[in-house]
């Protein structure tokens, strides 16, 4: 693969608004997306024993190695141009921004809401989503 994929929880509110972010920001369209319910996510974070029905976390799959949580965040933070300035919070331990981090994950569908199905992408951008 030839481009970073960012794995996401395709029903949950938060996580699709970053998303929609993400691929305003990425005028390289350096990443490709996949949700971590579809079939592609499970088949190719499966070699990684990654269990993909029950992850509250952004992954991201670069030069194939996982991200997670934060960490992934701030790799991600860090190709985009615009919103860079963020990564002043990546000076912050991977142990204390990922409590924060947890936090925001364990309640994001009680703070952000959370849609029966994941959304099909705008046709003029489905190329980026995998599976």
């Amino acid at each position: 693969m030839n481009h970073p994929v960012i794995f996401f929880d395709g029903v949950c509110n938060l996580c699709n608004g970053a998303v929609r972010t993400v691929i305003k920001l990425d005028s390289k369209r350096h990443f490709r997306f996949s949700s971590l319910q579809s079939e592609f996510a499970k088949r190719t974070l499966q070699p990684f024993h990654i269990n993909t029905t029950n992850s509250d976390s952004i992954i991201l799959l670069e030069n194939n190695h996982i991200y997670q949580k934060s960490e992934a965040l701030f790799r991600i933070i860090k190709k985009l141009k615009w919103i860079n300035f963020l990564n002043v919070f990546s000076r912050i331990p991977f142990k204390v921004s990922n409590l924060i981090y947890d936090f925001i994950a364990k309640n994001r569908y009680n703070l952000f809401g959370k849609k029966e199905n994941c959304p099909l992408p705008d046709r003029n951008l489905d190329w980026l989503f995998l599976g």
